[in-house]
């Protein structure tokens, strides 16, 4: 088993910045493929997918909306994801939860249901 617990969301302007991070424990994330979706106010049952990085790190994927302005990476040494967020729009404002998935195929995952491990979720709220 792992725990990831997320932090680094808050309030920001419109155009700032903010770096998600997902501190894993239990057990090391090395070679998980891994991921961050995002869960937007009035869309409750809707979890949206955000980035991925394929368990080696040699590949990631954006959805369209944020490509060039959020970068998804890990440190294997602290055993963390992040996702770099620039040029926040209002429309980002979301609950942001990272995910894995140990035993991976070697390509990015974009569906919530091929991850097994999820963490509790930061609040982004970008203002206009």
């Amino acid at each position: 088993q792992v725990q990831l617990v997320e932090s680094g969301g808050g309030l920001v302007q419109a155009g700032g910045s903010l770096r998600l991070s997902c501190a894993a424990s239990g057990r090391s994330i090395s070679t998980d493929a891994l991921g961050w979706f995002r869960q937007a106010p009035g869309k409750e049952r809707e979890r949206e997918f955000v980035a991925a990085m394929s368990w080696s790190g040699g590949t990631t994927h954006y959805t369209d909306s944020v490509k060039g302005r959020f970068t998804i990476s890990r440190d294997n040494a602290k055993n963390t994801v992040y996702l770099q967020m620039n040029s926040l729009k209002p429309e980002d404002t979301a609950v942001y939860y990272c995910a894995t998935s140990p035993a991976a195929p070697a390509r990015v995952l974009i569906l919530g249901e091929e991850y097994a491990f999820w963490g509790q979720g930061t609040q982004v709220t970008v203002s206009s």
